[in-house]
């Protein structure tokens, strides 16, 4: 790049070359890309940790077919396959049966083209659904729903083991071996089977990974036997138990739905849906795959595909040869004459018309081991039925810890990152696994698949709405960073998919769906109070930004209208933490009212200047955060502060949401300070005049500036080897030698202020801000104690009639008041001691110009650019006589009779001082 950069013409040399090394410097660090890629500027070093540590232990990696193809087949043929699909057929027909298996497939097809678009958006590290929706929805999202999809996992592994554990008890019963009875054998036997499990899985994943390869061709190798058994012949016994092989009559017949039992569609429905659960099983361990971003599309839909094709062949082939009811007596045959009413197996020599009256134990309807009894070899569907259940159970034992780890890694909920501690080269959750396994044993403790599967359906809905959601809300973000190399998917058809999967939670179970969504706002609630120290470049960033846009420029459209202006400070604070209280007396009247900007002026260096302001604007828009103001920070760099502050005037602000207010504080030290930095303070006020603004000056006795203060507190801990209490001691005791006075004014304005009155001088027309700003104090809880004193010019033989205008206009602006005064000697001049007074105040800075000649009185001039000439003091002569009177428009905050007077009047003095007074005040 470098060499690339020297053959730029000499034109283009400075920018290319500039380019070049911002490329350098990306480069520079390992796994920048990803983080680029994800956004994730925080995640950065956890990306190079993990790859050091995959290095160095030789992580196991996995292919898209051992990785995730295997894993989904086998966690979605699950327990449904052998000993329920055919029970679901038989209660909704081959009609409504295939309906269902494609509604689901619906479904989880939409939520399979989400997470491929998602997870193909960046580079992918483990957590599964966890991952992809925090990353893409943001911590809040993430961790509620990172909770319910691992006790989902938790739930689906005790669901499994309780139909593997059935269909042990079912040959028992054949055997007639029993060990207590039914139910108990379940819970004996599910408990065994879960402890073997466990210890597969803390073995670790190559342990599994081979088991789970086993366990497919077991898998494959019983439904390949199932649709086998259809076409041998069958015999008399099977017949009795109503198997007829292929037969027209008996599809036809069990082509419509027959629900029994209170059963319903969608009740039929919630019993089959776990079983197409299985699609995020490669998902969940994202962060053991080779190359996620490939892995995950293709593996994850060709599996809902096979799987799907093999549920509608197993259930249409299954009622295509198996009758609802038979009552497995091979004496049950057709008596000549015998009226068979449209019954096939009637047709085919059967009369199980006694099943109408009474229960049997065989058919469709009644017997759950069918595809044992159609298959060619049964003892291989019961195989295959042990198979299904325990890979199933297997992968959701490994996704519930997985999902669960990643969870407590980001410290989204800090009382569970006990469980983020991994062991052994591929860092295994092990505290995670036996936490799962306790969660699974309470389940299987219920022994009731019935009763299990509907609550896994509604945890698993939840998870993939919000996968189908984030796709959605990433998409309509239109953010930059969303780009997924995946194309096959839509925003709406995502945003349907989330609809359809929070109807569906409904249609299942109402209850059920309300207890899911309330927990999960519970924890969203919980985790958006927290607020977890993480930024991940979330959509959901990128929606408040469009929003805060669109809404910016819709506001430009609008006129201003004197009933909606309220105050938009900027107010001159340097580094907010360095004059908290003139930030705090600000944010007191623009707290969801208004906008504030606190800003600073860099001066010196533009090199050293740049360099400072740049580092320290994210630290000093923190500490606003941190400490609640509802504020903004901007700084700029310039060559004089007074340019600067003309710079922050002209440009803050974004269409509408623009200052109209300037907070000063008062110049405490301007006798001390040089002519140039009193002639630069009171331009600034001039320049808000200049610019329209209103003008704001705050002053309290002690001043704003702290940064002595700080620096005493950041400097003690240098010097003193000592424990914290100690330094905190020294501290108290230094600042209050230093200036306790100082810091307990700079808080004056946090705390609740006592009863007191605020002073309105209200003496000219300034177009009612000088009113506006104390009503809005008053309206503060903090200030809701403080009263309204107005002050205002009037006549002496009318002073009632005065206070009766004031009063009447007041009300008529709905701004309540404690007193009205009227000032009589507003228009008479001041005595001869005040006049005296001022003469020699302003004596050191007067030019005296016409008591010397015109040559002397031009140097002088130059010299001294700033003292106040003649000609000047007699243009502002009329000026100064209200200013000698104390009199002024403004307002105080008096509850300890605050010497009012002293402000307006050193004011006046600046004014004076400085020389480019221009009638403003």
């Amino acid at each position: 790049m470098s060499l690339l950069c020297s053959q730029v013409s000499t034109a283009w040399h400075k920018n290319v070359f500039v380019f070049c090394v911002i490329l350098q410097n990306i480069a520079v660090t390992t796994g920048s890309a990803e983080r680029v890629a994800n956004g994730e500027s925080t995640a950065g070093d956890e990306t190079v940790v993990s790859k050091e540590e995959e290095n160095k232990t030789g992580f196991v990696k996995f292919g898209w077919v051992k990785g995730v193809l295997v894993r989904c087949m086998l966690n979605i043929w699950g327990v449904m396959l052998f000993i329920r699909l055919s029970w679901i057929v038989g209660q909704a027909g081959i009609g409504l049966g295939v309906i269902i298996i494609l509604l689901a497939t619906m479904v989880t097809s939409i939520t399979g083209l989400s997470t491929s678009a998602i997870a193909t958006n960046g580079f992918v590290r483990g957590g599964g659904a966890y991952y992809l929706i925090s990353r893409s929805l943001g911590p809040e999202f993430g961790g509620s729903i990172g909770l319910i999809f691992a006790f989902a996992n938790a739930v689906a592994v005790a669901m499994y083991v309780v139909g593997f554990a059935e269909t042990v008890v079912e040959l028992l019963k054949e055997s007639d071996t029993l060990m207590v009875d039914e139910s108990n054998d379940i819970r004996i036997i599910g408990t065994i089977t879960v402890v073997c499990l466990l210890g597969i899985s803390v073995a670790g994943m190559e342990w599994e990974a081979k088991a789970q390869v086993i366990l497919l061709v077991v898998l494959l190798v019983a439904i390949a036997n199932f649709f086998i058994g259809t076409v041998i012949p069958t015999n008399n016994e099977k017949k009795a138990r109503g198997f007829f092989n292929y037969q027209a009559s008996i599809f036809a017949e069990n082509f419509g739905p027959d629900f029994r039992s209170g059963e319903g569609f969608f009740s039929v429905f919630a019993i089959f849906f776990p079983a197409a659960t299985g699609i995020l099983a490669g998902a969940n361990i994202s962060g053991d795959l080779k190359d996620p971003q490939d892995a995950i599309p293709k593996g994850t839909m060709l599996a809902i595909l096979i799987t799907t094709v093999a549920y509608i062949g197993v259930a249409i082939c299954a009622a295509s040869c198996v009758v609802r009811d038979a009552t497995g007596n091979i004496n049950d045959t057709v008596v000549p004459g015998m009226s068979c009413n449209g019954s096939s197996a009637c047709s085919l020599g059967y009369d199980f018309s006694r099943c109408a009256s009474q229960p049997c134990d065989y058919g469709l309807m009644n017997n759950f081991q069918v595809m044992s009894m159609v298959s060619g070899f049964g003892p291989l569907i019961t195989a295959g039925i042990f198979s299904a259940t325990l890979s199933s159970a297997l992968a959701s034992l490994v996704s519930a810890p997985k999902v669960f780890q990643a969870l407590c890694k980001d410290n989204v909920y800090k009382g569970l990152h006990f469980f983020a501690k991994g062991y052994g080269k591929n860092n295994e959750p092990i505290r995670g696994y036996v936490l799962t396994f306790v969660i699974a044993m309470a389940f299987i403790l219920i022994a009731e698949l019935n009763t299990i599967a509907p609550i896994i359906s509604n945890f698993f809905l939840a998870s993939y709405a919000l996968i189908n959601f984030s796709c959605f809300h990433a998409s309509y973000a239109k953010s930059p960073g969303w780009r997924p190399a995946f194309r096959y998917y839509n925003m709406w058809v995502s945003l349907f998919g989330a609809l359809l999967c929070c109807g569906v939670m409904f249609v299942i179970n109402w209850w059920a769906a309300l207890i899911t969504y309330a927990i999960e706002f519970f924890l969203y609630i919980y985790v958006t109070y927290k607020k977890p120290e993480v930024n991940w470049g979330s959509s959901t960033q990128a929606l408040y930004y469009i929003n805060a846009l669109d809404s910016a420029l819709a506001l430009t459209t609008v006129e201003d209208h004197v009933k909606n202006f309220r105050p938009q400070c900027i107010a001159l604070t340097g580094a907010p933490m360095i004059r908290p209280a003139l930030l705090d007396i600000t944010h007191t009247f623009t707290k969801n009212n208004g906008l504030c900007i606190c800003c600073e002026v860099y001066t010196g260096p533009r090199k050293l200047c740049v360099k400072e302001m740049n580092s320290g604007m994210a630290k000093k828009q923190a500490w606003l955060t941190k400490n609640k103001r509802k504020a903004f920070y901007a700084a700029v760099a310039a060559d004089s502060f007074r340019d600067g502050v003309r710079s922050l005037l002209q440009a803050s602000g974004l269409g509408r949401m623009k200052p109209n207010t300037l907070v000063i504080g008062f110049k405490k030290d301007w006798r001390n300070a040089t002519a140039t930095q009193v002639e630069n303070y009171v331009g600034i006020i001039h320049d808000a005049f200049d610019f329209e603004l209103g003008m704001i000056i705050v002053r309290i006795s002690q001043g704003f500036d702290i940064s002595q203060v700080l620096q005493v507190q950041e400097i003690l801990p240098y010097f003193f080897l000592i424990t914290e209490s100690t330094i905190n001691t020294i501290q108290s005791m230094h600042v209050g030698e230093f200036n306790q006075k100082l810091l307990e004014a700079s808080t004056q304005f946090k705390k609740k202020q006592g009863k007191g009155t605020i002073d309105i001088w209200w003496l000219f027309d300034d177009g009612g801000l000088t009113i506006l700003i104390p009503y809005i104090l008053t309206i503060r809880k903090k200030w809701k104690n403080c009263k309204l004193r107005i002050f205002t010019g009037g006549k002496v033989n009318r002073i009632e009639e005065e206070k009766l205008v004031m009063a009447s206009l007041l009300s008529k602006f709905r701004i309540k008041f404690a007193d009205i005064n009227i000032i009589c000697d507003i228009n008479i001049k001041p005595n001869k001691e005040s006049w005296k007074f001022f003469e020699e105040m302003i004596e050191p800075y007067r030019l005296h110009e016409s008591c010397k000649d015109i040559t002397t009185a031009e140097k002088l001039k130059r010299e001294t650019p700033w003292k106040i000439t003649d000609a000047e003091l007699e243009a502002f002569k009329e000026k100064v006589k209200p200013c000698l009177l104390f009199h002024m428009c403004t307002f105080s905050y008096t509850p300890d009779k605050y010497d009012t007077y002293k402000l307006l009047f050193d004011i006046y003095k600046l004014d004076f001082y400085c020389k480019h007074c221009r009638g403003v005040l």
